[in-house]
C-alpha cells in the first residue's frame, strides 16, 4: 500500500505523522510523510521518507507572535487575525502535495491541514483519513468555549457553535482552495472515502463516545513533544532517540524530590529570561526542585535546579511531581500517561480546551500564558501538587492506552482493500470504537 501522510504545523504536530509512518513501513507499506520544509530534516533522523510542503512552521509562529490582534480584547480581531494565519500559503502547499500525491493510494493528515488535504485527495481520486487530536467534531459534550462558564452551555447550542466554527474556516479557505481547484488538469468524479480518526482518550470528555457513533476513536498517538531528533532510526524510543534520560539528568532526578518540569515545546516565547526568572522563584517559594526544558533557555545544573534543552517525556515525567507546559496534545498525552498532574498555560489552538478539560476532571490546572504571574502560577501549582490531584492523574496513568499509533494504523489499512495492496500482506483491522471491539 502505497501511504501519504501530510502532516502540516509544528514538530508536535509533525510527530504524530512520524510515529504513524515508522508503524505503517514496519508493516510493509510503502510510506512518505510530507510535512513544513523546516522539519524535513527532523522526520529523515527518525528513518522516515520525508518531502516539504507549504511554508516552514516556525515562520507561521513567529507570525502570530508578530500579530497584536491575537492579543486583542476585540474577539473580532483575533479571529481575523487565526483565520489570516490559517489561509497563509495554503495554494503552495496545495500545489506541492498535489505532486507528492501522484502515485498514493491513501491520503493522511492531521487537523492542520484537513480541507487542503481533502482537496488534494478528491483530485486524486484517493480515500483520505483525517486524524484529529482533539474533539474538533461538532457535538454537544465537548464544551465550545474553553472557560469554567462552558459546561454551561446547552448541548444544542453548543454543538450548533461547532459547526459555525467549521463553516467560518471553510468559508476562510474556500478562496485558496478554489484557486488550487481552476489550476487542476482534470478532477476525479468520485473522491474516495473520508474517515475521521479521533486519536484521543474519550475518557477525558464524557458522553463524547455515544455522540460519535461510528467514528474511529484511537486514543492518542503518545508523543513526547519536547524530544530531540534521533540520529538512530531504529532506537528503542521512536521519536527521542534514547533508551532513558543522560546520566547527568538521571543522577540529577535521583539526587533529590521529584521536581516540577517545566517546558513549553515549540512555542515561541516572548521573554524567556522573565520567564525562567519566575519559574525559579515560584519553585524556590513553594520548595520543590525544578527542570526546566527548552532551547531557548541556558542550559545548566544546580542542586536544585536543572534547565536541559531536551528530555524523554516517556522516561523523565513519571520522575516529576507535576507538569508545567503549555497544553499541547502531544504534551498532554505524556503527563497523562505518566500519571502526573499538569499545570497547562495555553498559548493557542486546542491548548486552552486541553486545560480546561484536566481541571474540570480534577487532573491538574490551568491558565492562559498570556495571564502567567508569579502568583498566578504558584496557585495553580499548588492546586496541582494537592493530594487528591495527585492521587486522581496517578489513577489515570494507570488506566492509560498507550496503543493509539497502532490502532489508527489498522484505520489506515482498513481504508485500501487487501487485494490492491502491492505485499498483499495481512487482514485489516476495522475501526475501532473508544477501546471496543472492531466494527
Amino acid at each position: 500500500m502505497r501511504v501519504l501522510l501530510a502532516f502540516a504545523g509544528s514538530r508536535g504536530d509533525a510527530q504524530p505523522g512520524i510515529l504513524l509512518a515508522r508503524e505503517l513501513a514496519a508493516r510493509g507499506h510503502r510510506v512518505t510523510l510530507a510535512v513544513s520544509p523546516n522539519l524535513v530534516e527532523f522526520a529523515e533522523h527518525h528513518g522516515i521518507s520525508a518531502a516539504p510542503f507549504g511554508v516552514d512552521s516556525e515562520v507561521l509562529l513567529r507570525a502570530q507572535l508578530d500579530d497584536t490582534r491575537f492579543a486583542s480584547l476585540n474577539p473580532y480581531l483575533r479571529v481575523r487575525a487565526l483565520l489570516d494565519l490559517q489561509r497563509r500559503g495554503v495554494p503552495e502547499a496545495g500545489r506541492d502535495l498535489l505532486d507528492i500525491a501522484t502515485d498514493a493510494q491513501v491520503l493522511v493528515t492531521g487537523m492542520a491541514c484537513e480541507e487542503l488535504a481533502a482537496e488534494v485527495a478528491a483530485q486524486r481520486g484517493v480515500p483520505l483519513a483525517a486524524m484529529h487530536f482533539f474533539p474538533i467534531a461538532p457535538s454537544r459534550a465537548v464544551p465550545v468555549v474553553p472557560a469554567a462558564w462552558g459546561h454551561r452551555i446547552p448541548g444544542s447550542l453548543n454543538r450548533l457553535a461547532w459547526r459555525a466554527l467549521a463553516w467560518v474556516r471553510a468559508r476562510a479557505l474556500e478562496p485558496a482552495l478554489a484557486e488550487l481547484r481552476a489550476e487542476a488538469p482534470a478532477r476525479y468524479e468520485a473522491p474516495g472515502e473520508r474517515v475521521r480518526i479521533q486519536a484521543y482518550d474519550g475518557e477525558l470528555f464524557p458522553g463524547l463516545e455515544l455522540e460519535l457513533g461510528g467514528a474511529p476513536v484511537t486514543g492518542f498517538p503518545v508523543v513526547p513533544e519536547d524530544s530531540e531528533p534521533a540520529h538512530n532510526p531504529v532506537a528503542s524510543n521512536p521519536i527521542a532517540g534514547h533508551p532513558a534520560a543522560s546520566g547527568v539528568l538521571d543522577a540529577w532526578l535521583s539526587a533529590g524530590p521529584a521536581p516540577v518540569y517545566v517546558g513549553f515545546g515549540s512555542m515561541q516565547i516572548p521573554d524567556p529570561e522573565g520567564l525562567e526568572r519566575t519559574i525559579r522563584a515560584v519553585c524556590r517559594h513553594l520548595s520543590m526542585r525544578l527542570l526546566l526544558s527548552g532551547s531557548m533557555f541556558r542550559q545548566g545544573f544546580s542542586p536544585e535546579v536543572a534547565v536541559v534543552r531536551y528530555v524523554d517525556h516517556t522516561s523523565v515525567l513519571p520522575r516529576c511531581a507535576a507538569a508545567v507546559h503549555h497544553g499541547g496534545a502531544g504534551t498532554t498525552a505524556a503527563a497523562l500517561r505518566a500519571g502526573v498532574p499538569s499545570v497547562i498555560c495555553a498559548v493557542q489552538a486546542d491548548q486552552p480546551y486541553w486545560g480546561r478539560q484536566l481541571e474540570t476532571l480534577g487532573l491538574g490546572a490551568t491558565l492562559p500564558f498570556t495571564d502567567l504571574t508569579a502568583d498566578r502560577l504558584e496557585h495553580a501549582l499548588t492546586r496541582a501538587t494537592e493530594p487528591a490531584t495527585v492521587m486522581r492523574a496517578a489513577a489515570y496513568g494507570m488506566r492509560f492506552r498507550d496503543d493509539g499509533v497502532s490502532r489508527a494504523a489498522d484505520v489506515v489499512e482498513s481504508m485500501v482493500p487487501v487485494a490492491e495492496r502491492p505485499d498483499h500482506s495481512g487482514t485489516a483491522t476495522g475501526p475501532t470504537l473508544f477501546g471496543g471491539s472492531p466494527q
